[in-house]
């Protein structure tokens, strides 16, 4: 048997219940919502996933690929 501590809800837009420990991209991307689709649980999730605390080489490579979208 499997347990899951991590916070969930129930997203209409996706229609499944989706894992709040995430960041809204990650949750995005994982259930392919498409770009400019409102999310209906926008300000739930985490703010930083916690995979970067796992693995924080993540979170400097993440940072990198946002300076360099911008530009």
């Amino acid at each position: 048997m499997c347990t899951l501590d991590a916070p969930i809800a129930r997203c209409e837009a996706a229609r499944t219940m989706v894992v709040l420990d995430e960041t809204q991209m990650e949750c995005a991307a994982e259930h392919e919502c498409p770009p400019g689709r409102e999310c209906p649980l926008q300000g739930c999730f985490a703010k930083v996933s916690g995979l970067y605390e796992a693995h924080p080489e993540l979170d400097a490579r993440m940072r990198r690929t946002s300076r360099e979208a911008a530009h």
